[in-house]
């Protein structure tokens, strides 16, 4: 009777080979791209969550007055950053976390004394009716403050190599959110402002808390000199106005609802429109991973937009009618009877993110193949025609007419950039003339 013999070096292959799918996992969860999205479908999943909780406790009136300070400070946000957050990654590519902070802290110091004074001022010398009160602009301009610092530790931790450490922070800011939103649910709190400062506890809490550990880690002086400073400040100008004008398109309808509408008119808008951006964002989270990828292969004359932008094209034929149906019917079970009249925008705000999803995906190839001022162009274009439409439509048909108003912008920004990037590839290509050169 013959013994069975096992090779040890086929033992060692096969275990190798079974624990490199795992190994393989483990290593794509270290990728710096995948902890951002992770990062981003929690703010989504923690959005959706939140806005349930919100409608399910407060009036319409007083779900559009939380939606439009939280409005407020992410469009103040912007101004504060002046469009620092790319230039800061490019212009601090791996340096230590502490310097980075001080670095950006620089960078911050001016914008946010200046935004700090201006709420000051604006509290001591406006006219009553037209200020809510010094604690609601204190809060405002504080939670500006904080989300201001949040979005440049993002920034910080792709320059200095700790996005983990980012997205601890995110999964921390999430747990405190939905902690202190569901404590005042359950207690039955009708103020928005206090529903506004769990937003401000939150955030600011993990901020500061991941600040001060990365200020602690071994410093690099060399690190940080003020023309490099300079030269991040110069390029984030340059950036700011596609920034604004794309975070305009996406916010600007929820400053114009209560101006040309009411509060309540917003809070049946924002119960719709909070759940339809998560639409969009698989598409862009895909445009921004493949950045790379698509300016190599654009250089090696290799990249066929066509089909790319075909499979974002079916992705929002398929998956706009399942939301639009599902969130139709869903409304009234999930909000309350006091949100039936929302409905009439599940529709025409389910289309108009299809169309910003495919947006994204054709705003991602004109960056690839180096048109970085067309793209600047569709985000303006898209923004003016949006604003245009609320104000003619909001007047007369409400919620129904911002939402034709996103639909338009957004379609408008889709079919810009469609154009332009056929036209631009029959003539010179800008990204072939200059290999490597970043739009």
């Amino acid at each position: 009777m013959s013994e069975l013999q096992v090779d040890p070096a086929a033992t060692a292959g096969l275990a190798r080979r079974r624990a490199e799918p795992f190994g393989w996992v483990r290593a794509q969860l270290r990728e710096p791209y995948v902890q951002l999205l992770a990062s981003q479908v929690l703010t989504g999943a923690v959005a959706l969550a939140a806005n349930i909780l919100m409608v399910r406790s407060l009036t319409p009136a007083h779900r559009g007055e939380v939606a439009l300070l939280l409005q407020v400070v992410y469009l103040a946000t912007q101004v504060l950053l002046l469009g620092t957050e790319r230039s800061f990654v490019a212009g601090y590519h791996n340096v230590a976390p502490g310097p980075a902070v001080r670095a950006y802290a620089r960078l911050l110091l001016v914008p946010a004394g200046i935004g700090l004074t201006g709420a000051i001022v604006y509290t001591v010398v406006a006219p009553y009716r037209h200020q809510p009160g010094a604690v609601i602009v204190a809060m405002l301009a504080w939670y500006t403050v904080v989300e201001a610092a949040s979005l440049a530790s993002r920034a910080i931790a792709i320059a200095a190599g700790r996005v983990r450490d980012f997205l601890l922070c995110r999964v921390l800011e999430a747990m405190l959110l939905l902690l202190t939103l569901t404590g005042l649910y359950a207690t039955h709190r009708t103020h928005p402002e206090v529903w506004f400062l769990a937003y401000l506890f939150a955030g600011a809490v993990p901020t500061v808390a991941c600040l001060a550990v990365w200020l602690r880690l071994p410093p690099d002086p060399a690190a940080v000199t003020p023309d490099r400073n300079r030269v991040v400040r110069r390029e984030g100008l340059a950036l700011f106005p596609a920034a604004l004008s794309n975070m305009a398109m996406l916010r600007v309808d929820r400053l114009v609802i209560p101006a040309l509408a009411s509060t309540a008119a917003l809070g049946l808008y924002t119960s719709v429109a909070t759940m339809t951006e998560l639409l969009s964002w698989p598409l862009r989270a895909y445009a921004d991973s493949r950045l790379g990828r698509w300016r190599a292969s654009h250089q090696a004359g290799g990249l066929r937009p066509g089909p790319i932008v075909l499979a974002a094209a079916l992705y929002s034929l398929v998956v706009v009618p399942l939301v639009a149906g599902g969130l139709y019917l869903l409304i009234v079970p999930v909000f309350g009877h006091r949100y039936a009249a929302a409905r009439v925008v599940v529709l025409p705000l389910v289309v108009a993110a299809g169309l910003y999803a495919v947006s994204r995906i054709s705003l991602g190839l004109l960056i690839a193949k180096g048109h970085g001022a067309l793209v600047s162009a569709a985000e303006i274009t898209g923004f003016v025609v949006s604003f245009t439409v609320y104000l003619l439509l909001i007047p007369r048909l409400g919620i129904l007419g911002a939402a034709y108003g996103s639909l338009a912008g957004y379609g408008t920004c889709l079919v810009f950039a469609l154009v332009t990037s056929r036209v631009a590839s029959t003539r010179r290509d800008p990204g072939r003339a200059g290999r490597g050169r970043e739009p």
